[in-house]
């Protein structure tokens, strides 16, 4: 198993939620995750997971299809190996950021038509979703790094604000997992390679259509910039 150099050492010795107690609609979406992480040697790894998903208008469609459901989906068989609480904190965005509602192992089913549609549609306040996670995770008292799966179908209202925010957020123990879904992602991919960071702590992932990319190609372009940032994260002294 590779694991790079720095990454601090893991705090488990496997997953943080034991199979037998992931519902068994999540069951292979758990092991699909726990396989992509050990690709990175990140078994073993703990860190506190976070969506965050795109309300803006041109979202209705994925809404619609399940795909947003999909991905909730996703991020709890993720969670289930690096967070044992079992819950994963959700925030939608707009032209604001909602207050972040809690997604559960076991109470997963429909949880995205039973909470998306008290949300108004809005435009894409990147910068607003930011520091919402931000701000949660910081009262949260967590000691664990935070894994944040943020995704969108287009570029930000402000650039510059979205950008700040990221420079910002490098000296914290957060790394961003940014999603692109549909063809408008060119901003997302610029982020990726954005300079004056303390560290390098965001990756992207095109889903260009997300029914069509498998579990395992999601798990791998979520996670497979994760152990680097760890490694570099410790270094720098952001994760102690």
């Amino acid at each position: 198993m590779f694991r790079s150099k720095n990454v601090p050492p893991p705090t488990g010795t496997g997953p943080a939620i034991t199979l037998d107690k992931v519902p068994p609609g999540l069951v292979s979406l758990t092991k699909s995750a726990a396989v992509s992480l050990e690709k990175s040697g990140l078994t073993g790894q703990r860190a506190a997971v976070y969506l965050v998903l795109d309300h803006s208008g041109s979202m209705h469609g994925f809404y619609k299809d399940g795909s947003v459901q999909r991905l909730a989906e996703q991020a709890l068989g993720l969670s289930a190996n690096l967070d044992d609480d079992g819950t994963v904190p959700l925030i939608y965005f707009g032209t604001v950021a909602e207050r972040p509602v809690d997604v559960r192992l076991h109470s997963h089913t429909g949880v995205i038509d039973a909470t998306h549609t008290a949300v108004r549609w809005g435009t894409t306040n990147y910068g607003s979703a930011m520091r919402s996670v931000i701000a949660h995770y910081q009262r949260s008292g967590a000691t664990d790094p935070a894994l944040v799966i943020f995704q969108s179908d287009g570029a930000p209202d402000s650039k510059p604000d979205a950008k700040h925010a990221l420079q910002d957020a490098s000296s914290l123990p957060i790394f961003w997992a940014f999603v692109g879904y549909g063809e408008r992602i060119e901003f997302l991919e610029k982020l990726d390679d954005l300079r004056g960071r303390k560290v390098d702590n965001a990756s992207f992932f095109h889903a260009r259509d997300p029914h069509t990319v498998s579990d395992a190609d999601l798990y791998d372009g979520i996670t497979h910039e994760y152990a680097g940032w760890l490694a570099a994260a410790s270094a720098a002294g952001i994760i102690r």
